[in-house]
């Protein structure tokens, strides 16, 4: 009787086993699912300018970077789901979209072009007109307005369905996912794309070898003939507002700054765009009405174009001889940036 019972026994445990190795190989695969966001440590801000000014209650850490990164990535944000904030501003296009004026979310065209994100950090108002003071309160404006058409809220509760992000709210924020911290999440990985090693930086460094001859002479003449009165700097801008003739052509002028300042002095005036990764952010200007460098360098050299409100206290033509003129486009060829901004793994649940 009692050899049965053993019997018996070993059976059920037997028979137990397998239900056992099971339950334990799910709990791994649950453990190994869980999503790991990319951390990575925070740039090195810029040594030859004042120090980004990071908001008091947006401080920059390199959880909230991460966090902002995928969401700066994830077209899941839009309206439409068809775009992320990385639409506008690609690699490959010096930080822009490459198109004349931008198409935001269900196919809408906007009234410019996509400016270029390089040190954006470092400004003090956003969009071509400033109307923005900040950061957070541009995304905000991005993201619930044409260029991504979301319903934050909408947005936001689909956030906190996934365990991936909201875990990372969590950590981040001590909250799950709102409006106000997504956006403060985008800010801070806006913050982090930085430049300053571009061929004209390791020259000015002392590294003489890192321009050629003739983007040398470019950038002397650069200097000579007063670019350096609205690009100057390490952010090769001036963040100020000028008239520079773009568009006044037109049958009903975009207004630019005056629609923010209501100075007629800011009639036509938009934000100095940064030199940096110049090159590769063709069609130029607020309206994407220039096709390619050269002719914005053309337009620039004659002193803009004509209207009642042109900036003359800064422009004016300067006659440039053709070798000059190919100087010139050499040393702005100079300020392409390696750009390594990638698409992070998202959370999908």
């Amino acid at each position: 009787m009692s050899t049965t019972k053993s019997r018996l026994a070993f059976i059920s445990l037997t028979l137990m086993l397998p239900l056992t190795v099971t339950i334990a190989g799910c709990n791994r695969s649950s453990e190994t699912s869980v999503f790991t966001p990319d951390i990575q440590p925070l740039p090195q801000q810029l040594t030859t300018y004042e120090p980004m000014t990071i908001p008091a209650d947006n401080p920059l850490t390199p959880e909230k970077v991460a966090l902002g990164r995928e969401l700066f990535f994830d077209e899941r944000l839009s309206g439409d789901g068809s775009r992320s904030c990385y639409s506008c501003h690609v690699c490959e296009k010096g930080l822009t979209d490459g198109l004349p004026k931008a198409i935001g979310a269900f196919n809408k065209q906007l009234p410019r072009s996509s400016p270029t994100l390089w040190n954006i950090g470092y400004h003090k108002e956003f969009y071509w007109d400033g109307r923005s003071p900040s950061l957070e309160k541009q995304a905000m404006a991005a993201w619930t307005g044409a260029n991504q058409g979301a319903k934050a809220d909408e947005i936001v509760a689909k956030l906190n369905a996934l365990q991936g992000y909201r875990a990372q709210f969590q950590k981040v924020f001590g909250s799950d996912a709102t409006p106000d911290n997504v956006v403060q999440a985008i800010a801070s990985f806006e913050r982090t794309i930085i430049s300053g090693t571009t061929a004209w930086d390791r020259y000015k460094a002392g590294d003489k070898t890192a321009l050629s001859d003739s983007a040398v002479r470019g950038w002397n003449i650069f200097q000579a003939i007063k670019c350096t009165n609205c690009h100057d700097g390490v952010l090769l801008a001036d963040q100020q507002y000028h008239n520079v003739g773009i568009g006044m052509d037109q049958k009903e002028p975009d207004p630019g700054r005056f629609k923010v300042s209501g100075k007629p002095e800011d009639t036509g005036a938009f934000k100095t765009p940064t030199l940096r990764d110049i090159a590769k952010s063709a069609p130029y200007f607020h309206d994407g009405s220039t096709k390619t460098l050269e002719e914005a360098v053309d337009i620039m050299l004659a002193g803009g174009k004509p209207n009642e409100h042109l900036d003359k206290k800064n422009l004016e033509k300067h006659n440039v001889l053709p070798d000059q003129r190919e100087d010139l486009l050499n040393f702005l060829r100079s300020l392409s940036v390696d750009c390594t901004l990638s698409k992070p793994a998202l959370p999908q649940k």
